[in-house]
Protein backbone atom coordinates (compact mmCIF):
# COMPACT_ATOMS: atom_id res chain seq x y z
CA UNK A 1 0.00 0.00 0.00
CA UNK A 2 1.54 3.36 -1.04
CA UNK A 3 1.47 5.92 2.17
CA UNK A 4 3.99 8.38 1.31
CA UNK A 5 6.04 10.54 -1.09
CA UNK A 6 9.94 11.27 -0.97
CA UNK A 7 10.02 15.04 -0.45
CA UNK A 8 13.49 15.70 0.77
CA UNK A 9 17.06 13.66 2.23
CA UNK A 10 19.08 14.54 5.50
CA UNK A 11 21.64 12.28 4.64
CA UNK A 12 22.20 9.33 2.18
CA UNK A 13 20.80 6.61 4.02
CA UNK A 14 18.12 9.63 6.15
CA UNK A 15 14.77 10.57 3.65
CA UNK A 16 11.81 12.08 4.71
CA UNK A 17 8.65 11.28 3.08
CA UNK A 18 5.21 13.63 3.04
CA UNK A 19 2.34 10.91 4.25
CA UNK A 20 -0.69 11.45 1.54
CA UNK A 21 -3.70 12.94 2.66
CA UNK A 22 -7.10 13.80 0.96
CA UNK A 23 -5.26 15.87 -1.98
CA UNK A 24 -3.30 13.04 -3.29
CA UNK A 25 -5.62 10.11 -2.94
CA UNK A 26 -9.46 9.41 -2.13
CA UNK A 27 -8.29 6.62 0.21
CA UNK A 28 -5.61 8.25 2.75
CA UNK A 29 -3.71 5.31 4.76
CA UNK A 30 -4.74 4.67 8.29
CA UNK A 31 -2.17 5.69 11.50
CA UNK A 32 -1.20 2.13 11.62
CA UNK A 33 -0.08 2.67 8.38
CA UNK A 34 2.79 4.57 9.23
CA UNK A 35 3.69 3.69 12.57
CA UNK A 36 7.05 3.87 14.24
CA UNK A 37 9.09 0.94 12.96
CA UNK A 38 7.39 0.02 10.19
CA UNK A 39 9.18 -1.02 7.13
CA UNK A 40 8.94 -0.09 3.79
CA UNK A 41 10.15 -0.47 0.09
CA UNK A 42 10.75 2.68 -1.92
CA UNK A 43 10.62 1.85 -6.05
CA UNK A 44 13.90 3.07 -7.73
CA UNK A 45 14.22 1.62 -11.54
CA UNK A 46 14.28 -2.09 -11.08
CA UNK A 47 15.67 -2.29 -7.39
CA UNK A 48 13.53 -1.16 -4.29
CA UNK A 49 15.18 0.40 -1.58
CA UNK A 50 14.00 -1.10 2.19
CA UNK A 51 13.32 1.33 4.82
CA UNK A 52 11.97 1.64 8.07
CA UNK A 53 10.26 4.74 9.97
CA UNK A 54 11.86 5.74 12.84
CA UNK A 55 11.07 9.75 13.50
CA UNK A 56 7.55 11.73 12.31
CA UNK A 57 6.51 15.20 12.38
CA UNK A 58 3.59 17.25 12.31
CA UNK A 59 4.01 19.98 9.63
CA UNK A 60 2.06 23.36 10.37
CA UNK A 61 2.48 26.03 8.54
CA UNK A 62 -0.43 28.48 9.68
CA UNK A 63 0.40 27.79 13.46
CA UNK A 64 0.79 31.59 14.56
CA UNK A 65 -0.42 32.88 11.87
CA UNK A 66 -2.63 36.04 12.59
CA UNK A 67 -3.62 37.22 9.46
CA UNK A 68 -6.85 37.07 8.48
CA UNK A 69 -8.82 34.37 8.05
CA UNK A 70 -11.37 32.70 6.46
CA UNK A 71 -14.94 32.67 7.59
CA UNK A 72 -16.02 29.76 6.12
CA UNK A 73 -15.90 25.93 7.51
CA UNK A 74 -12.78 24.19 6.16
CA UNK A 75 -14.97 21.83 4.21
CA UNK A 76 -16.62 25.10 2.39
CA UNK A 77 -13.02 25.99 1.17
CA UNK A 78 -13.27 23.74 -1.92
CA UNK A 79 -16.39 25.22 -3.03
CA UNK A 80 -15.86 29.49 -2.16
CA UNK A 81 -12.05 28.90 -1.98
CA UNK A 82 -10.80 26.48 -4.74
CA UNK A 83 -7.46 27.44 -4.09
CA UNK A 84 -6.54 27.59 -1.15
CA UNK A 85 -4.84 24.22 0.04
CA UNK A 86 -4.33 22.97 3.52
CA UNK A 87 -1.00 22.42 4.03
CA UNK A 88 -0.98 20.52 7.19
CA UNK A 89 0.59 17.27 6.91
CA UNK A 90 2.90 14.17 8.75
CA UNK A 91 6.32 14.01 7.79
CA UNK A 92 8.00 10.52 8.39
CA UNK A 93 12.06 9.62 8.98
CA UNK A 94 12.54 7.05 6.68
CA UNK A 95 16.23 5.07 7.89
CA UNK A 96 17.35 2.91 4.90
CA UNK A 97 18.61 -0.42 6.00
CA UNK A 98 18.74 -2.90 2.91
CA UNK A 99 17.53 -3.74 -0.88
CA UNK A 100 15.34 -6.01 -2.92
CA UNK A 101 16.33 -6.92 -6.54
CA UNK A 102 16.73 -9.67 -8.55
CA UNK A 103 19.27 -11.47 -6.51
CA UNK A 104 16.86 -11.05 -3.54
CA UNK A 105 16.59 -8.94 -0.55
CA UNK A 106 19.66 -7.96 1.15
CA UNK A 107 20.98 -5.80 4.02
CA UNK A 108 23.08 -2.66 4.38
CA UNK A 109 23.30 0.58 2.56
CA UNK A 110 21.79 0.90 -0.56
CA UNK A 111 24.45 2.84 -3.12
CA UNK A 112 21.62 4.93 -4.36
CA UNK A 113 19.90 8.24 -4.49
CA UNK A 114 16.52 8.46 -4.28
CA UNK A 115 14.32 10.27 -6.50
CA UNK A 116 11.98 13.50 -4.94
CA UNK A 117 8.23 11.91 -5.52
CA UNK A 118 9.47 8.28 -5.03
CA UNK A 119 6.49 6.61 -3.85
CA UNK A 120 6.78 4.92 -0.55
CA UNK A 121 4.74 1.57 0.11
CA UNK A 122 4.46 -0.56 3.54
CA UNK A 123 6.04 -4.00 3.84
CA UNK A 124 3.64 -6.61 4.47
CA UNK A 125 4.60 -9.77 6.85
CA UNK A 126 6.06 -11.93 4.45
CA UNK A 127 8.20 -9.74 2.83
CA UNK A 128 9.30 -8.25 6.39
CA UNK A 129 10.06 -11.64 7.39
CA UNK A 130 11.85 -13.10 3.80
CA UNK A 131 14.09 -9.65 4.50
CA UNK A 132 15.21 -10.65 7.60
CA UNK A 133 15.79 -14.12 6.68
CA UNK A 134 17.48 -13.37 3.38
CA UNK A 135 19.58 -16.81 3.52
CA UNK A 136 17.55 -18.49 5.80
CA UNK A 137 18.45 -17.63 9.70
CA UNK A 138 17.73 -14.53 11.19
CA UNK A 139 19.61 -11.69 10.26
CA UNK A 140 19.70 -7.89 11.82
CA UNK A 141 22.50 -6.61 9.71
CA UNK A 142 22.04 -3.44 9.82
CA UNK A 143 22.28 -3.10 13.80
CA UNK A 144 25.28 -0.78 14.10
CA UNK A 145 23.68 1.10 10.99
CA UNK A 146 20.64 2.00 13.29
CA UNK A 147 22.40 2.49 16.75
CA UNK A 148 24.55 5.22 14.96
CA UNK A 149 21.94 6.97 12.15
CA UNK A 150 18.79 6.63 14.83
CA UNK A 151 20.01 9.10 17.31
CA UNK A 152 17.65 8.83 20.51
CA UNK A 153 15.51 6.62 19.09
CA UNK A 154 17.66 3.80 18.41
CA UNK A 155 17.14 1.54 21.45
CA UNK A 156 13.35 1.79 20.74
CA UNK A 157 13.45 1.08 17.08
CA UNK A 158 15.41 -2.28 17.71
CA UNK A 159 13.02 -2.77 20.02
CA UNK A 160 9.63 -2.53 18.11
CA UNK A 161 11.36 -4.28 14.85
CA UNK A 162 12.16 -7.16 17.00
CA UNK A 163 8.88 -7.31 18.89
CA UNK A 164 7.64 -7.35 14.90
CA UNK A 165 9.93 -10.41 14.36
CA UNK A 166 8.93 -12.19 16.86
CA UNK A 167 5.90 -13.14 15.12
CA UNK A 168 7.75 -13.81 12.48
CA UNK A 169 10.09 -16.39 13.27
CA UNK A 170 10.97 -19.40 14.70
CA UNK A 171 11.70 -20.77 18.51
CA UNK A 172 15.93 -20.87 18.07
CA UNK A 173 15.70 -17.20 16.54
CA UNK A 174 13.41 -15.95 18.81
CA UNK A 175 15.47 -17.32 21.69
CA UNK A 176 18.35 -14.91 19.46
CA UNK A 177 15.37 -12.22 19.76
CA UNK A 178 15.24 -12.39 23.59
CA UNK A 179 19.01 -12.16 23.80
CA UNK A 180 19.39 -9.03 22.01
CA UNK A 181 16.42 -7.16 24.32
CA UNK A 182 18.41 -8.26 26.98
CA UNK A 183 21.26 -6.97 25.36
CA UNK A 184 19.20 -3.65 24.42
CA UNK A 185 18.33 -3.58 27.89
CA UNK A 186 21.97 -3.63 29.49
CA UNK A 187 23.20 -0.70 26.78
CA UNK A 188 19.94 1.70 27.22
CA UNK A 189 20.35 1.04 30.93
CA UNK A 190 24.68 1.79 30.46
CA UNK A 191 23.94 5.09 28.49
CA UNK A 192 21.83 6.58 31.33
CA UNK A 193 24.32 6.24 33.82
CA UNK A 194 26.78 8.21 32.00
Amino acid sequence: MQIAKIIKSNSHVDYVARIFDTLETAAPPAVSDYRFGQFVSIKNGDREVIGVIYNSQLLNPDYGNYGPRLATPSEHNAVFSPDYLNEQGVLIGLLLVGWHDAQGYRQGLPREVLPVNAAVETLDDEQLRTFHHPKGALELSYYPHVTTHAGFFAFALLNEIADQLERLTDKQNQARLQVLRKSLQWQQTMSTMR
